[in-house]
């Protein structure tokens, strides 16, 4: 759904990246800071401290916007590539994993929604993997892409209702999955 919104705001977001490009730092550059950002997110609510809702918040929302600000560098310089792509992606499963794993250790939620919710969430990027391998684009199909899952678990959060928010995740995820999995088989050409 985010991702529909980003052709939506593609000037402003167009403006940002040249911003960030003018600084000379390749996209794979902002790539790791995001990750940077995230593994602090999910360090700060491992921990379970004082506040640690909202700094893990917080930290989350600007990595995710060091995960635009990646591509929006490497498109205005031209500078996209399978390599950055795939470093993208996996970076971007490294630090969805390392959050959920954070909130299990910190003990915002219940162990076994937790799983689900990591379970769910890598399931939902398996069924995009795998249709991309049959050349079936799921970009912006479902409802609960990963942009989404981390909005929902930063916002929800930093109001103190974590265990909520990853509940919302398993939700969203799961109807994620049965979306892509449904157009992915409609799509199939034998």
């Amino acid at each position: 759904m985010l991702n529909n919104l980003r052709e939506a705001l593609g000037p402003a977001l167009e403006k940002m990246g040249k911003g960030f490009a003018s600084t000379g730092l390749s996209p794979n550059f902002w790539t790791v800071v995001g990750l940077v950002f995230a593994l602090l997110s999910a360090l700060v609510y491992g921990l379970g401290i004082q506040y640690g809702l909202v700094i893990g918040g917080v930290l989350l929302l600007v990595s995710g916007f060091f995960d635009m600000v990646d591509g929006q560098v490497a498109r205005v310089t031209g500078q996209t590539s399978k390599k950055g792509g795939y470093l993208d992606s996996m970076f971007d499963k490294i630090a969805e994993t390392a959050i959920f794993l954070g909130i299990l250790v910190g003990g915002y939620a219940e162990p076994y929604i937790v799983l689900l919710a990591i379970t769910l969430s890598l399931l939902v990027s398996y069924a995009r993997a795998k249709s991309d391998s049959l050349n079936i684009k799921l970009q912006g199909v479902g409802i609960g892409e990963r942009a989404e899952r981390l909005l929902v678990i930063a916002i929800i959060g930093i109001i103190g209702f974590m265990e909520i928010a990853v509940i919302i995740v398993v939700i969203i995820a799961a109807i994620t999955l049965v979306q892509r999995m449904i157009f992915t088989a409609k799509n199939i050409q034998e």
